[in-house]
């Protein structure tokens, strides 16, 4: 699993025009399952998220983490973390989990997650809409257990 996440003041996602999901401070992650992803891959990540120390503390340093400043985290599915562009200019989504086992690995992942989360809709077009803090921008991964 791959997950990008985003230091936001504030983030929403809209399907068709209407939101679906919004969140304050906190993180928007963007969420790729790859065929190799387990179960334990999405409750790592999962709890590596929360506990970033990526948010300022009084001193303004960077030393304190999702949960401890009441943030949510809005998690997006996000496939395309998977595309592959080393041949050609299309790119190939064949390392990408298929849609079933996916969305069940993207679910675990929020499940997993100890502070309010919000969802975009699994396989819809989404519209993301946030303002970046920072900006932070980490990508976390784990695949098979590694």
């Amino acid at each position: 699993m791959q997950v990008v996440v985003q230091r936001v003041q504030r983030a929403s996602v809209a399907v068709d025009g209407d939101v679906v999901g919004a969140v304050g401070r906190g993180l928007v992650a963007l969420v790729g399952v790859g065929r190799a992803s387990t179960p334990d891959d999405a409750r790592w990540l999962a709890a590596k998220t929360v506990g970033l120390r990526i948010f300022a503390d009084d001193a303004g340093r960077m030393n304190r983490s999702l949960d401890e400043v009441g943030g949510e985290v809005l998690a997006i599915s996000q496939f395309t973390l998977y595309g592959n562009i080393d041949k050609g200019r299309r790119p190939s989504f064949l390392a990408a989990a298929d849609p079933e086992p996916g969305e069940r690995l993207y679910e675990a992942y929020c499940a997993a997650l100890t502070v309010p989360v919000a969802k975009g809709v699994f396989g819809a077009h989404m519209v993301i809409d946030f303002v970046a803090d920072g900006p932070v921008t980490l990508l976390l991964r784990r695949e098979g257990g590694r």
